[in-house]
């Protein structure tokens, strides 16, 4: 079902309410308890901010585990990129910063901030942000869509035009100008030997569509190359490559135009879609869901709608608080 309440509650309640909830489960002394208690019956929307914070905390449990994980990774590849000198003298409270992420997770779930994406985008050229779809054009003018939520890095040097997919899905469509063009991807490559393509990062690694034109696709430096055609899609994880496979490329690449189409792909991909176009987070907690395989088109411009029209066919249910829809 989808939480929702008669009583009004603003940004401010719901941060208060977020506070006391992190006090109260931190062995909070009896004045904490007493204020609290106060604070509470001051306001009937206080309370409902309250039971609102609850319903989050407690749904969140195990995806709170893995987003905190998270924190703690982008927090250490951030430190790990600083100048070693700088790291040296960083060293004694990095581990603090680590924790402090954490700390600082139910807010910022809550608050849409994602500190992996801004890590993305320190080393990005081209960003778009989430439910934006936007064109860009390179030095070489090749054009460059970027689905919703999406960063490239540009590197045009020795001889070679290299793109690396930092996130989300970029569409190509590459002028020819002699020197190689290649799309860099978790850890593999996608080579132009035609036109226009797209190369999407997903959670089961990356999947190279084209749709005109010929493209070379690496699992790794050291892999065999696949030559893809139009209609041909391939995907690639950890160096190994699936086979290539026929699909309708017009009807993948709809999201240029709004819509996101799927035939047979597990919920969580298409969770994984509808994350680039909402202004704060979905959280999948059922993995058995996450399995579940979809096929239709969607418009991409409004993921509640989206989730409604699955969760009427599949059932599951759906919370939707302070910004956060937690689907299980």
């Amino acid at each position: 079902m989808i939480s929702r309440s008669s009583i009004p509650v603003t940004p401010e309640q719901e941060r208060t309410a977020l506070a006391w909830l992190s006090v109260l489960h931190d062995q909070p002394d009896s004045g904490d308890q007493a204020t609290f208690s106060r604070w509470l019956q001051a306001d009937p929307a206080h309370a409902e901010a309250y039971a609102r914070a609850q319903v989050v905390w407690e749904l969140s449990e195990v995806a709170g585990t893995t987003l905190a994980d998270e924190e703690a990774l982008v927090m250490q590849r951030y430190l790990n990129a600083m100048d070693r000198s700088r790291r040296s003298r960083l060293r004694h409270w990095a581990s603090g910063l680590a924790v402090a992420a954490c700390l600082l997770l139910m807010v910022g779930v809550f608050a849409g901030w994602q500190p992996a994406r801004w890590l993305d985008d320190l080393g990005a050229d081209y960003v778009s942000a989430p439910g934006q779809v936007r064109t860009v054009v390179l030095a070489d003018q090749s054009r460059v869509t970027l689905d919703a939520d999406s960063a490239i890095a540009v590197n045009f040097s020795g001889g070679e035009r290299h793109v690396q997919l930092r996130r989300g899905v970029a569409f190509f469509h590459v002028t020819h100008t002699g020197e190689p063009f290649v799309v860099d991807a978790e850890g593999g490559e996608a080579r132009v030997l035609g036109t226009e393509f797209e190369v999407r990062l997903q959670p089961g690694g990356a999947q190279v569509t084209v749709l005109s034109g010929r493209v070379g696709v690496r699992a790794g430096k050291n892999a065999a190359q696949q030559i893809l055609i139009a209609d041909q899609q391939v995907t690639y994880d950890a160096g190994v490559t699936d086979a290539v496979h026929p699909v309708d490329s017009q009807a993948r690449l709809g999201w240029r135009t709004g819509w996101l189409t799927y035939s047979r792909a597990p919920m969580a991909d298409v969770v994984a879609d509808l994350k680039r176009y909402y202004p704060g987070q979905i959280v999948l907690l059922n993995a058995q869901l996450g399995t579940r395989r979809i096929s239709g088109s969607f418009p991409s411009q409004d993921p509640q709608a989206v989730l409604n029209s699955l969760q009427g066919v599949l059932g599951f249910e759906q919370h939707s608080v302070f910004g956060l829809i937690v689907l299980r």
